[in-house]
């Protein structure tokens, strides 16, 4: 297996090693997943496959890895990605899913001038109002709010800011949470996430190697957005980055990362490689999906509270893959 050059961020030094794509996709996927030798029949009737990632270290982490098929080839399933609107299924509660452009500007984020209306929203309202600990934002964009200033003005000014230094650096261009105790860099949390896991990371390294993630513009141009969502009862206003690359054999890989969140978790990476697969004469796609969360939260639990967070997550994975299935088989 050959590997590409060191790729630097913040200090970090990282391997990332180019995964070495097999002819057979259930056999790639058996070597890099938690699931093993899977059957193509039985996740054809419809089943998704749901389960813990790998253990990691960091008491803040967690991972749930999920596979399934969808009976239309690759190319329409990245159609159906690039197309799906959450805020159309009330389950997943995000209220505002918005695309930006190479160029972010603050009239990018004109739909805060009339946010929602609803509980988690005057949530986030409050809290912004006092400056609230629980805000992940650095002291030096506290500082710049006013009490006199409009809340989403200001959440408007800071997410424009914070989308033109990762068009500008990637994620390592991110000001840190250091707001309330402690510091958290989104590309330091990034890297992280990932070398825990392994055989994800010998998977994924090569093409993740050249996003903007862990620092730098990377090679590949991302797909920009922003979201207004409801986590843990309060609203949450993130940023986000997808990428994706084309494999050998007509497949991708994809990677979608959020690198700011207001609150509910630190940074959120997804991971994706869809296979083209024949099963009873049509062409199919097989997916697998790796979420994996870096959120204070969890660092605070221990023991059952751990495994109802662990349960929780692969609940919500569930319900949001369900969902993409359904939508992308039509």
């Amino acid at each position: 297996m050959r590997s590409i050059p060191l790729f630097r961020s913040l200090g970090l030094t990282i391997l990332f090693p180019v995964a070495v794509l097999a002819a057979d996709p259930v056999a790639e996927l058996a070597k890099f997943s938690v699931f093993g030798t899977v059957s193509l029949p039985q996740l054809a009737k419809g089943e998704i496959k749901t389960g813990q990632g790998t253990a990691m270290g960091t008491g803040r982490f967690l991972s749930v890895e999920s596979c399934f098929v969808v009976p239309s080839p690759p190319g329409k399933v990245i159609a159906a990605m690039r197309q799906f609107d959450p805020t159309t299924h009330r389950d997943l509660k995000v209220y505002i899913h918005s695309a930006l452009p190479a160029a972010p500007s603050v009239a990018d984020f004109s739909k805060l001038n009339n946010p929602p209306n609803n509980s988690a929203v005057e949530t986030l309202t409050a809290a912004t109002r006092k400056m609230s600990t629980d805000l992940q934002i650095s002291r030096a964009e506290a500082q710049r709010y006013s009490a006199s200033q409009p809340v989403f003005s200001f959440w408007s000014d800071l997410l424009t800011k914070r989308a033109q230094d990762f068009v500008a650096g990637g994620a390592a261009r991110e000001a840190p949470y250091d707001y309330s105790k402690g510091s958290i860099q989104p590309a330091r949390e990034f890297a992280e996430l990932i070398r825990q896991q392994g055989n994800v990371s010998r998977q994924f390294g090569g093409f993740l190697g050249k996003t903007g993630l862990f620092g730098g513009k990377g090679s590949l141009k991302p797909d920009l957005y922003w979201e207004m969502l409801q986590a843990e009862d309060s609203g949450v206003l993130t940023l986000g980055a997808t990428y994706t690359q084309p494999t050998s054999g007509g497949g991708f890989q994809i990677a979608d990362g959020l690198y700011y969140a207001s609150g509910g978790y630190y940074v959120s990476l997804t991971l994706s490689q869809l296979w083209p697969v024949t099963i009873d004469g049509r062409a199919s796609t097989l997916m697998w999906r790796g979420n994996f969360i870096s959120a204070r939260s969890v660092g605070d639990l221990h023991g059952i509270g751990r495994l109802g967070a662990e349960s929780a997550m692969k609940k919500e994975i569930l319900r949001a893959v369900t969902i993409f299935q359904r939508d992308a088989s039509r």
